[in-house]
């Protein structure tokens, strides 16, 4: 098999892929093509269908398809010029081979955060956490599952639980050096600040927004699903039960960027800065790593708004 991140160059393609966006265009003369987004668990590519022949057989978006076509390179990112496209048949391939996954031991995240809720001294935030993610099977397994977006950063099978314990580790260095923040607070908002994308997201390999995603959005759900497990703890206090709430609302930090709230107290603001520090430098991670020109410039990343530089120096 052809996997996406050893693409090269003029290669000839022949080989099954996941189509995972497919959009009909018109050229400046007005001509129909086919733009798409092909996903293996590598990474994905963009391609191109410039000729409507019979050639291009019907296909739609999350159909495993065999596509014949050429590498190119276009803005300093790889692209492959299709010229023929059939759906793949049953049982000639691997749905394996199509779903990206973490590079991340998923068992040892999952106990890393599991040995985490167990040192809080709060015994409140510690039940509300090992009810939600060691009684609940369902939520425990989605969870571990799950991706942590659609396209942006940690968009692949493990990717929640990835971003989240990297999010819950950041937290826990800046609570050893920060004055008046409450740990179990601050790291009880960590772990459940994307809990909602349980529900925001579906299972791969679709891996797109649902009903609930596009109307409510995983930060409400998030914070719904808190306050209805906290509100099932006998004399869960109202106070901390609003705090945890208002971290998981704050997150995003500003209203342009989705946020309900913003952050008012120290443990939301530094979750902020956690979370926006972990997905940007995943999003620098991924665009270094995707890259297969020559040269210290990777190229314009338009999700952070800025040309990225590898740093090699001599």
């Amino acid at each position: 098999m052809h996997y996406i991140e050893d693409l090269k160059v003029n290669d000839h393609v022949v080989d099954h892929y996941l189509c995972k966006q497919k959009q009909t265009l018109k050229t400046r003369s007005g001509k129909n093509y086919l733009s798409l987004k092909l996903q293996d668990k590598t990474g994905t590519i963009e391609a191109k269908v410039w000729e409507m022949t019979n050639d291009i057989q019907n296909f739609d978006e999350n159909d495993f398809i065999k596509i014949d076509g050429t590498v190119l390179t276009y803005q300093n990112d790889l692209q492959l010029k299709i010229n023929k496209i059939r759906k793949s048949f049953d049982g000639e391939c691997d749905p394996v081979n199509y779903i990206p996954r973490t590079d991340k031991d998923i068992d040892a995240l999952f106990a890393t955060m599991l040995d985490t809720i167990k040192s809080f001294s709060n015994n409140y935030l510690r039940q509300l956490l090992e009810n939600i993610f060691i009684r609940n099977r369902e939520i425990s397994e989605e969870f571990q599952s799950h991706s942590a977006a659609k396209n942006m950063h940690h968009s692949y099978l493990g990717g929640l639980i990835e971003h989240t314990v990297s999010v819950m580790q950041i937290c826990e260095f800046m609570s050893e050096r920060c004055k008046y923040v409450n740990r179990d607070l601050l790291l009880a908002s960590a772990i459940l600040h994307d809990i909602g994308k349980i529900y925001e997201l579906s299972d791969f390999p679709d891996n797109d927004y649902t009903d609930d995603g596009q109307l409510i959005g995983h930060i409400v759900i998030g914070a719904e699903l808190v306050k209805q497990e906290a509100d099932k703890i006998p004399d869960f206090p109202h106070q901390l039960r609003s705090l945890l709430m208002h971290s998981i609302l704050a997150h995003h930090g500003e209203y342009e960027y989705g946020s309900p709230k913003r952050p008012n107290t120290i443990e939301a603001y530094i979750l902020h800065c956690a979370d926006n520090m972990d997905a940007k430098i995943k999003m620098f991670e991924d665009s270094i790593s995707s890259n297969n020109t020559s040269g210290k410039w990777v190229g314009y990343n338009r999700m952070i708004d800025r040309n990225v530089r590898k740093s090699d120096f001599e």
